[in-house]
């Protein structure tokens, strides 16, 4: 049995992590086992998660399969596009420039803040009574 060549490509955002596999095929797009339609619901989302695909006119040339655990949709939709553009410069790097200039390889570094002891959160105090 022979296997297909797969670029993998791993992105992270908050506490989101999303695994994705780029395989040679027809556009079929595969988000935890469903449909991306079901799983990213909004116009908007997709658009975001393939951004990569267009700005390399590679929309219907890949068969993605991605893996997202953890965090938010958002932050899952952000970690996915982090790992397309990962996978597809893995598979050729002069594709690096591009999506360089577009921000599609920068991982977002922010994290959520720690909450404090003696505090309600992070920054949130205590309602504070003077009598």
């Amino acid at each position: 049995m022979a296997t297909k060549k797969e670029s993998i490509g791993v992105g992270r955002r908050k506490r989101a992590i999303a695994a994705v596999r780029l395989r040679r095929g027809k556009g079929n797009i595969d988000v935890n086992g469903r449909k991306i339609e079901e799983y990213f619901t909004t116009d908007l989302q997709r658009e975001t998660i393939l951004s990569p695909l267009v700005k390399l006119q590679l929309e219907n040339n890949y068969d993605i399969i991605i893996r997202a655990k953890g965090g938010g949709i958002q932050g899952q939709m952000i970690a996915a596009r982090l790992g397309i553009a990962r996978a597809l410069v893995k598979e050729d790097e002069e594709r690096r420039a591009s999506l360089k200039g577009k921000g599609f390889l920068t991982r977002d570094p922010r994290k959520r803040e720690r909450k404090k002891y003696g505090l309600a959160g992070a920054r949130k105090r205590f309602q504070f009574s003077k009598r």
